[in-house]
């Protein structure tokens, strides 16, 4: 249909210029030709002062004995003709095809010009013949073809448990004997889940470039119109097409955008989502089978989904896409630097150590700085200490050095960090303590980096009381050094992560004995989710802020402690972060010992630990994070 619509317009657009052409190419001599009337014409042939004439229909075209061309028109009733033979005029008769095609080119001029310019702007509508105005129904669903770029199983590292599972859908579609003589059938679909940024869609391009079948991609929103039943249509259409091309592979790109549970919002049965995802499910495993069609969806929010859409003989199987661990983050450095060239002190397993929490699309980020930094400098490879600062500039922002900072600002700046600092190396349980700067990166104008040794998969809650600890160290500082009534809005971040994480173990965890074992963050949070009609009472609501409070403060106090019987190493590394505005590690506990940060045992890292992994504390107010709703034992606040 497409093809038909552009070849009428190339057809329509040759007639309009070759009817422009005769146009001008017919009326060529009469541009150059002096126009005069018929009376006048008649005078100079009785005056024999025309030496020929040409007839072309009521045209009367001559050329006078001075070589002047005119042209006159004729009277229906005039007989030219006998009186250019009594005067002895030459007379040339032209045919009247061409001027009477001409004619009829002319009449249809208005029309097709009309028509030429419709079907243009309806060929834009339709964005070339792809859907639009004319075919709202058909679907977007394009077929991949990755003759260049072409990505396979062997571009994906880091997720080795789903690759596996994926690798066995395109061993099917290649070797289906080799399954089907033990009475296994091919699933019907795979649900990639797992957080923004670990590789779904990568997966599902690897499965376009390892099957060998036709593959095609579309987006979950391309089936939503604002039209009611126009994306059932659609999801129609596409299936059509792949029982067309069976077997093959559809992929479904954020399905959550039309596979949202049904009945949670307004609309009802009538609602253009609804039937979509009504439609979706019926081609999926309805009456009518699709035979060799394999649904690969990706999303992020399964918990938003229909269960209709997660049972078996839809999505059969239900893929979790993860955040790499250390080896998976290592193997995927590998990958994304095979185009880069690296230095000989570039280890990938320090980098991969020092990025727990990295998922692959964080990685890939990664590589990319450290590459601009080293084209930034002009080096002809990419180095450690590239990485380095690529890392510091991916997790806690750039450095803004053209800010101008006052010397009191610097100086409760440096005092805050350096509390921080103190109190996580006072606690056996924080993480290590890899840098501390009082250069503004970001939104903050300094922090401290913690550096955990290992991936963290749970937290305890000894490991949290000092991790509050560490993070209350900041405001502990400033009212030790300044007293409470010149304490800034610093803290402000400090008090924001440490209430997510304290209000974590009292509503999620049941950390506190008082509240007990009992998830109270729907009733919270104000909705009721699962539990409808779910609430607590005010005596419920004020003890668990009681709780909240109680954990901040002893804290806060535990914090006041350390760093009063610490306070000469505290002040000490106050001077120094004064003085040389970032430390590592290393450096942090020479300078607390009173020694100088910089030592000719050293390595060239300034002793950088091999488990490098970034908390960055901000001191100025960031976008605030909630502990996670999925249930996850790793709290989402970073101190």
């Amino acid at each position: 249909m497409g093809n038909a619509r552009n070849i009428a317009f190339w057809v329509v657009l040759f007639l309009l210029i070759l009817a422009l052409f005769n146009i001008f190419s017919g009326g060529g001599n009469t541009l150059q030709s002096r126009e005069i009337s018929y009376s006048d014409f008649v005078s100079a042939v009785e005056s024999n002062t025309v030496s020929s004439v040409t007839l072309d229909g009521e045209q009367l075209r001559f050329r006078s004995t001075d070589g002047q061309d005119y042209v006159a028109i004729k009277p229906e009733d005039a007989t030219v003709t006998d009186l250019l033979i009594d005067n002895n005029v030459p007379i040339r008769a032209e045919q009247q095809q061409q001027s009477g095609f001409q004619s009829f080119l002319l009449s249809l001029l208005p029309f097709l010009l009309l028509i030429g310019v419709w079907i243009y702007f309806m060929n834009r509508m339709q964005g070339g013949g792809k859907g639009g105005a004319m075919g709202f129904g058909k679907s977007k669903a394009k077929l991949l073809t990755e003759k260049h770029g072409r990505v396979t199983f062997d571009d994906v590292a880091g997720i080795d448990e789903a690759k596996e599972e994926l690798e066995e859908i395109v061993e099917f579609l290649r070797n289906p004997q080799r399954f089907s003589r033990l009475g296994g059938k091919i699933p019907k679909g795979a649900l990639l889940v797992g957080p923004p940024g670990t590789g779904k869609t990568l997966l599902a391009r690897a499965i376009a470039g390892e099957a060998g079948v036709p593959f095609f991609t579309i987006s979950g929103s391309d089936f939503v119109e604002m039209f009611v039943g126009v994306g059932a249509s659609r999801v129609r259409d596409m299936f059509e097409q792949a029982k067309k091309n069976a077997p093959c592979i559809v992929f479904i790109d954020e399905i959550d955008a039309v596979g949202r549970a049904r009945g949670a919002g307004y609309g009802g049965g009538n609602d253009e989502r609804e039937q979509t995802l009504n439609q979706l499910l019926v081609e999926m495993d309805g009456f009518e089978a699709n035979e060799g069609v394999i649904i690969v969806a990706a999303t992020n929010r399964r918990d938003v989904l229909d269960p209709a859409l997660l049972r078996p003989g839809r999505f059969d199987r239900q893929v979790t896409v993860p955040n790499p661990d250390i080896k998976g983050r290592e193997k995927i450095l590998g990958v994304h630097a095979r185009k880069t060239p690296l230095g000989p002190d570039v280890d990938l397993r320090i980098i991969a150590r020092g990025t727990p929490g990295f998922s692959g699309a964080d990685l890939a980020n990664l590589v990319n700085e450290a590459a601009l930094m080293a084209a930034r400098v002009g080096r002809r490879f990419v180095t450690m200490e590239d990485f380095e600062n690529a890392k510091d500039k991916v997790m806690m922002g750039a450095e803004r050095r053209s800010m101008v900072l006052t010397a009191d600002q610097k100086e409760k700046t440096a005092y805050h960090e350096a509390g921080h600092a103190v109190v996580g190396m006072a606690l056996p349980q924080c993480d290590p303590v890899y840098k501390a700067t009082i250069i503004p990166r970001g939104g903050a104008l300094g922090m401290v980096v913690s550096l955990p040794e290992i991936d963290r998969l749970n937290w305890h809650k000894s490991e949290c009381e000092e991790k509050l600890a560490m993070t209350m160290a900041g405001k502990a500082a400033e009212i030790i050094k300044y007293g409470p009534e010149n304490v800034s809005n610093g803290p402000a971040g400090d008090i924001q992560q440490a209430s997510a994480l304290a209000r974590a173990m009292v509503l999620q965890w049941g950390m506190s004995d008082k509240v007990g074992n009992i998830d109270y963050r729907e009733a919270a949070e104000g909705y009721s989710g699962n539990t409808a009609g779910f609430s607590v009472s005010a005596n419920t609501k004020e003890m668990i802020e009681q709780e909240v409070k109680s954990f901040i403060q002893n804290a806060y106090d535990r914090a006041f402690a350390i760093l009063s019987e610490r306070k000469d190493e505290w002040e000490r590394l106050a001077q120094g972060l004064l003085e040389y505005e970032t430390l590592t590690g290393e450096e942090i506990k020479r300078v607390m010992r009173g020694e100088s940060p910089h030592s000719g045992d050293d390595d060239a890292s300034g002793g950088v630990p091999e488990t490098p992994s970034i908390t960055a504390i901000p001191k100025t107010k960031p976008k605030a994070k909630a502990p996670k709703d999925d249930g996850d034992l790793e709290p989402e606040p970073s101190v």
